[in-house]
């Protein structure tokens, strides 16, 4: 076989076919044209002569052999990554591209925090910031497209290594004309589940909410939901309900402060532990460590947290 007959940018081009099941959605993810992928992907299977995708009207199935492929080619990709993290590891402490995965609930909150001090502290880092939801970003690390991962702890299940970064706590978060916002203590047991907001099916934050609450609440499941926690704070600040907020998102939410209040819920014991999550083989360990450790110091320097603590 001529290895010279496709290069790994058309393995990439075979792998977001796979992932869209669409010619033109994954040709608009590799920013190229339809029929410059489309020709890219038949010349990968001529060269290895397998039909990876049945094409039809409504998209391309992935053929039992092509399923075989596919797995095959995400490797490659992974393993062609590591060789340029290997020759980073013996490079200036965290310079060049660093990709950077946090979930959607911490990166507009947090990342407003760190991009200037990073910048000041690693003048030729450049950290590539993708946000999404916790599962597919645990995929893109496992499988190399991003070097590091902030999310919530546990993540469950898989490998990886996490470097512990901060505690965040969680705060009611009410309408400003809300009974409980002039409450003199809050409890868990205030919470009517009509009430309760929930996030959109896919954010962790959704399970470790419903961890939270009393039976009675995991029993009769909240119906109201919102796709953000900026959707979900406006829905509060309308009037609709209550929910669980994050310090950082409570800290940055100043344009609503009229509209809600944030209130702590008993002695502060709800909270969920955020960490920097790695590959075990991943050759720029220092590079994550560092990062951390930055991370650390400059929350360490940032202002407190605006909770609302009574009446």
């Amino acid at each position: 076989m001529n290895l010279q007959a496709f290069s790994l940018r058309d393995l990439e081009y075979l792998v977001a076919v796979g992932e869209h099941l669409s010619f033109g959605r994954a040709a608009q993810a590799c920013a190229v044209s339809q029929p410059t992928l489309s020709a890219q992907v038949r010349k990968v299977e001529e060269a290895i002569g397998v039909e990876v995708f049945e094409r039809g009207p409504r998209g391309a199935i992935v053929t039992q052999r092509g399923v075989d492929v596919l797995a095959q080619a995400r490797i490659v990709l992974s393993e062609a990554r590591r060789l340029f993290e290997v020759a980073a590891a013996g490079a200036e402490p965290l310079a060049g591209t660093f990709r950077l995965g946090v979930i959607s609930t911490l990166g507009p909150y947090l990342v407003p925090f760190l991009l200037k001090p990073l910048r000041a502290r690693f003048p030729q880092l450049r950290l590539l910031i993708s946000e999404g939801l916790t599962r597919p970003l645990v995929r893109q690390l496992e499988e190399g497209e991003i070097d590091a991962l902030m999310a919530a702890m546990p993540l469950g299940g898989g490998e990886l290594v996490a470097l512990r970064l901060f505690r965040e706590e969680f705060a009611l978060t009410v309408p400003r004309d809300h009974p409980l916002a002039s409450a003199e203590r809050v409890t868990l047991a205030d919470i009517r589940p009509q009430d309760l907001i929930l996030l959109s099916e896919g954010h962790c934050m959704r399970d470790q909410t419903i961890a939270f609450c009393p039976e009675r609440l995991r029993e009769d499941r909240p119906e109201l939901q919102a796709a953000s926690l900026e959707t979900m704070r406006q829905m509060i600040a309308a009037g609709v309900g209550v929910s669980l907020m994050p310090q950082l998102a409570v800290q940055n939410g100043t344009l609503l402060d009229d509209l809600v209040a944030y209130r702590r819920v008993g002695d502060g014991e709800l909270h969920r532990e955020i960490a920097l999550f790695h590959r075990p083989g991943f050759a720029r360990i220092r590079d994550a460590r560092l990062l951390r450790g930055a991370v650390r110091d400059i929350l360490a320097g940032a202002s407190g947290v605006k909770v609302h603590q009574g009446p």
